[in-house]
């Protein structure tokens, strides 16, 4: 899946479509070694916990997000940092105090981040980086451009050209629903975009992506992606694409001629793109992206099932009603507690594979009560029914809310976030 496509960690562990990927070796009590697998396209890990973030930061070359970076954080921009920086979600970045030394001298920047349309309906782990990114945007009040790249699904998932387009109109309802402001946030999908739309001429966009391409051997994109002789030259390609909203002047109508740097929060499984990006840059004249990067949602099942839109139950959709959302909780939620009652009062659960607890520091906004749910967990003073209880009540009118707001959102108002257009922004 791609970008900001947020699917569980942990699949089988096979190759998919020739990608090698990223490949984290680890040595097992026995001595054998087991790997992790970190790619645009597939995950895999060999811990019940799931991937080893530690390893990965260091095989990827990014920096930890620390208590020293949130710390300035909180006093660059006023702000208290959101939950999901300070529970270690998004865990890595690049450049972020680049980002606050700008924002420190009044400098402008702006956000971008994106979706792989590959299912109409959104599940809740789609909707992580849009909560951190509309967050981010209220905090430093910047332009943000959103990438659906119907393009991407067209080359791996087999979908024909209009049932891409289609998903990808279905989920900027869906993305719309988190509240962004049409004043300041562009949303595109590559197939329409990258061209002509609406009688506007969106060439600036190709003429990066070609320039991408042309500072790209396929040696590199071989080495960064897997691919085998047999990849298609879409795919192969396809790195540009998703590289040139980096770019300010892919978007002429926003920035006119500045050069903005540019903050991209996304799941750490798109780095490899973006290493690309940043080795690339340079060469054109324009600033590297910064990057946050978030860990991995895991499905219902636990760490190491597969998270699919394919599969209903391996997820809550936001599409499902109340009595859904509670029957799949109580029913598949893979639980971190004992055996028998007895036991686990005496020896207490395990939150760190517990889905309820796992899905409830993503959600849960109350840091003193999810630590005193932590704890009473435990210590095997609560039960898990009691654990699912406390996720069903979060869940359910959380995404009652999102529901509300997606139906109010028409095509007419998408079509007006998909305009190419001029923000209410400045730039000299």
């Amino acid at each position: 899946s791609l970008f900001l496509h947020y699917r569980t960690v942990i699949l089988p562990n096979v190759k998919m479509d020739g990608m090698d990927g990223d490949v984290l070796k680890f040595n097992t009590n026995n001595g054998e070694t087991e790997e992790d697998i970190v790619d645009p396209w597939q995950v895999v890990s060999t811990s019940a916990t799931g991937v080893d973030y530690d390893k990965l930061i260091v095989k990827f070359g990014s920096s930890k997000i620390d208590g020293a970076l949130l710390e300035r954080f909180e006093n660059v921009t006023g702000h208290p940092v959101h939950p999901l920086l300070k529970r270690g979600i998004f865990f890595s970045h690049r450049d972020m105090h680049e980002i606050l030394n700008l924002y420190e001298q009044g400098k402008p920047f702006f956000l971008y981040t994106g979706r792989g349309p590959s299912s109409e309906a959104m599940h809740l782990g789609h909707l992580i980086p849009f909560i951190i990114t509309k967050w981010l945007q209220d905090v430093f009040d910047v332009p943000l451009v959103i990438q659906l790249t119907d393009d991407e699904k067209f080359l791996w998932k087999g979908l024909t050209v209009s049932e891409a387009r289609s998903l990808a109109f279905e989920n900027a309802k869906d993305i719309i629903a988190c509240d962004f402001d049409i004043e300041k946030t562009l949303i595109f999908n590559d197939f329409d975009f990258v061209g002509e739309r609406e009688g506007l001429k969106c060439s600036a966009f190709y003429q990066n992506a070609m320039k991408v391409s042309r500072n790209i051997t396929y040696n590199q994109a071989k080495a960064t992606f897997g691919f085998i002789d047999s990849t298609s030259i879409g795919k192969i390609f396809f790195p540009a694409i998703q590289a040139t909203p980096s770019f300010s002047s892919s978007f002429p109508e926003i920035f006119g001629g500045a050069n903005i740097p540019c903050l991209i929060p996304c799941a750490i499984d798109q780095d490899p793109y973006f290493r690309l990006c940043r080795d690339v840059a340079p060469k054109l004249g324009y600033y590297k992206p910064a990057l946050l990067h978030s860990k991995f949602f895991p499905a219902l099942q636990g760490a190491q099932t597969k998270m699919s839109a394919s599969n209903a139950n391996s997820s809550i959709f936001l599409t499902d009603s109340a009595k859904v959302i509670k029957n799949k909780i109580n029913k598949y939620a893979f639980s971190g507690g004992r055996a028998t009652i007895e036991e686990h009062r005496e020896l207490g659960g395990d939150c760190d594979v517990d889905i309820s607890y796992q899905y409830l520091r993503f959600f849960l906004e109350d840091e003193e009560e999810l630590e005193q749910i932590r704890k009473n967990y435990t210590s095997g003073k609560m039960l898990t029914g009691e654990l699912k209880k406390k996720l069903i009540e979060t869940l359910q009118p959380l995404i009652a809310a999102h529901q509300e707001r997606r139906a109010r959102v028409t095509d007419e108002i998408v079509r007006g976030f998909m305009a190419p257009r001029k923000l209410k922004y400045s730039f000299n």
